[in-house]
């Protein structure tokens, strides 16, 4: 009799992508004049989103992955927008969105995951071009829990519950937080 083996295997499964949809742009494939840094930091006051969000993971010690996003989606017909955003920045890259379930109309995402370009590239930035509105805060807290992540802080307990502080700040500000405790 053969013995069979309980282990899973290595190999990966590939990421099932809507096909309708297209790859990701990233800065290699963007010829586009850069924008003047002053409307985009502007622009990120409107339409930017910064997200920190805490999500279940198999192979991590503690079970919780930290997950830090930058972000700004627009409607696709705007997605020169985005490339120059991201020739400026030099980092990230722009996805494509589908709302047909909902009526709506194509949208573009332009997003920025990794912490080292965020470190590199997105906190120059805004620190040099400042945001005007309240999020400016909200970009503070989202900062202070990168940089957190950097120095590799979420591993610790402490450092954990930290994060989960700042991130609990940072909806406060949102606009689906009904109370306004800061």
């Amino acid at each position: 009799m053969q013995e069979v083996s309980r282990a899973r295997s290595t190999k990966r499964k590939s990421i099932r992508r809507n096909p309708r949809l297209e790859d990701p742009i990233g800065k290699e494939r963007i010829f586009r004049e850069k924008l003047n840094p002053h409307y985009i930091a502007g622009f990120i006051d409107g339409e930017g989103s910064f997200s920190v969000s805490i999500g279940k993971h198999k192979t991590l010690s503690r079970g919780l992955e930290v997950r830090c996003e930058f972000e700004i989606e627009l409607r696709k017909d705007d997605q020169e927008i985005l490339e120059r955003i991201c020739a400026t920045f030099g980092c990230g890259k722009i996805y494509d969105c589908s709302y047909e379930r909902y009526g709506w109309y194509p949208h573009a995402k332009y997003k920025i995951t990794s912490t080292k370009d965020m470190e590199k590239y997105l906190f120059p930035f805004l620190d040099r071009y400042q945001l005007q509105a309240k999020k400016i805060h909200v970009y503070k807290l989202f900062r202070e829990i990168v940089l957190m992540v950097r120095r590799k802080e979420h591993l610790t307990n402490n450092g954990f519950k930290k994060i989960v502080s700042l991130r609990d700040r940072m909806r406060s500000f949102g606009k689906k937080h009904r109370e306004r405790n800061r």
